[in-house]
């Protein structure tokens, strides 16, 4: 029991780590949660510091993810333990405590924790994500479909005995949780104004990237 406690605990510290803000305040000596959407994952990164950065962005918040589960796997003692510790980890990306509950998404580092508990889903999750964002260019979409991809996925796979029964309540509060925070963006692809890839706002107006990022 301990050990599936400090499991949980783990992730989250874990998952809380601000990447994308620590890496904008080494690079440019900006606060990037004042730019584009305001979040600190991989998709502000771009559109604030660019490919690299994004890209190392992108691999470390899924980096948590995995991380969370394996050590949740561990030193817990139930797939329980690994469930809520991926649950944890999302929680933490998105809600961190080093930065007063603030954060980003949870795409990135939820996928990394799906990827630790059922690798093919995880596989599937992502060319779903990829083929929405090709076609359509949103990035906010093809986190959604992933979303309710990926925790379909876990339904599937549950019920079918390919993983443990356990891992529906991360399948289902994680995917809860990656559409709920993208809301706003629901709002925009509704509204038709929504930013798609590779679409930066004009330097100075509400949302736009800091100056130095469009030099």
């Amino acid at each position: 029991m301990t050990g599936n406690v400090l499991a949980v605990l783990i992730a989250y510290f874990l998952g809380a780590i601000p990447v994308g803000l620590t890496l904008s305040r080494l690079m440019r000596g900006v606060d990037i949660r004042q730019y584009g959407s305001g979040k600190t994952g991989a998709t502000n990164v771009l559109r604030t510091l660019g490919v690299k950065a994004a890209i190392f962005v992108l691999l470390l918040d899924i980096g948590k993810g995995v991380a969370a589960v394996y050590i949740a796997k561990t030193i817990g003692d139930s797939p329980w333990a690994a469930s809520l510790a991926g649950i944890a980890a999302v929680c933490g990306h998105n809600w961190s405590v080093y930065i007063r509950f603030t954060g980003g998404r949870g795409v990135n580092t939820g996928f990394g924790a799906l990827l630790a508990i059922a690798p093919l889903a995880g596989l599937i999750t992502v060319l779903a994500a990829i083929l929405v964002m090709a076609l359509w260019r949103f990035v906010s979409l093809g986190s959604i479909i992933g979303a309710l991809v990926g925790g379909s996925l876990v339904i599937a796979f549950t019920a079918t005995d390919r993983i443990d029964g356990a891992y529906v309540a991360f399948g289902v509060i994680v995917a809860t949780l990656i559409i709920a925070v993208h809301r706003d963006n629901i709002q925009r692809l509704l509204a038709g104004n929504e930013r798609k890839l590779g679409q930066k706002a004009a330097v100075g107006a509400p949302g736009a990237p800091p100056p130095e990022a469009t030099r």
